[in-house]
């Protein structure tokens, strides 16, 4: 491995272990539930399993090629692997945040797509989808993962959390956030009795979209 190599593997760790910290501290995941990834090349660093992200050091580095096969560090990868290595395999995300937040959670059990609530939703390529449940860390979740994230760059997991992309670790937790904040909206809006929220219809969503690539993300 050249210095070059080094260096950049080094500075994308320093980032997965933040952007997971940042998960923990904003209330996405409990514990050491969820986790982020990251990829330099051929390598993909990923957050161990079991272990508390404030105990991570750069020790602690997590790698593996997109086969699956650990080709740096000693500690187990997240057993949520075949996820993160789905989504590599699968687009051109350079990250990948996968979380167990609890608004998006709920909203998981609840539709089979998230409502139209906010154009929001236009940022993540258009109505969110919730994949259809399978045990974590199976191939069968990865699957139903990618068939929810097509021409998405997020999506829920039924009963279990939100995964979410980008061209980097700051793009992909920002669309992280933003899901979450969108299902609470919904929840928030859909509980007032005697009330339904109003939605925007796909004609409105394409509208945004349209703005989106010609001016950029903006409130």
């Amino acid at each position: 491995m050249s210095d070059q190599q080094r260096d950049a593997i080094e500075r994308t760790w320093e980032g997965v272990v933040a952007t997971a910290r940042r998960t923990a501290a904003d209330g996405l995941v409990v514990g050491t539930s969820g986790n982020v990834s990251a990829r330099v090349g051929g390598t993909v660093l990923v957050t161990p399993s079991g272990v508390p992200y404030d105990r991570l050091g750069p020790k602690d580095v997590v790698g593996v090629d997109l086969a699956g096969n650990r080709i740096l560090g000693e500690l187990a990868p997240t057993s949520e692997l075949p996820l993160h290595l789905a989504v590599y395999r699968n687009s051109d995300a350079a990250a990948v945040v996968h979380t167990h937040a609890v608004h998006a959670t709920a909203v998981s059990t609840l539709v089979p797509e998230v409502p139209a609530v906010h154009y929001a939703a236009a940022m993540l390529g258009g109505p969110v989808r919730v994949a259809a449940y399978a045990r974590y860390g199976t191939a069968e979740l990865a699957e139903n993962m990618l068939t929810a994230l097509r021409g998405r760059t997020g999506c829920l997991l039924q009963n279990h959390g939100t995964v979410t992309y980008g061209a980097g670790l700051d793009e992909a937790y920002d669309r992280t956030a933003q899901l979450e904040w969108l299902c609470r909206l919904w929840l928030t809006a859909s509980s007032v009795p005697g009330h339904t929220p109003s939605l925007l219809s796909p004609a409105q969503l394409r509208d945004v979209q349209e703005a989106l690539k010609g001016y950029g993300q903006s409130g």
